[in-house]
């Protein structure tokens, strides 16, 4: 089996930019994060993760969901490494 790279783009409330990405790294260890300007003020943090791709990038998208201060959780990009 091979490894899926997954680029999620995660919304938060407002000012909870920082803590979110922190909750992110120290609970489900991506291989990256990063904050990210959309418009006006309004930031999103995009954070990539390598799993194997039996996983399924629902579980990790879950997970991020259950992350006090998020609002919402989109896959940007999926393929495999």
């Amino acid at each position: 089996m091979g490894n899926v790279a997954v680029l999620f783009r995660v919304y938060t409330q407002e000012g909870k930019e920082e803590q979110v990405r922190k909750e992110i790294t120290d609970r489900l260890k991506p291989k990256g994060s990063q904050l990210e300007d959309v418009a006006f003020g309004i930031k999103t943090i995009k954070v990539l993760f390598i799993h194997d791709d039996s996983m399924g990038s629902s579980v990790i998208e879950e997970q991020l969901k259950k992350i006090p201060g998020v609002n919402e959780v989109e896959i940007v990009e999926e393929s495999l490494t």
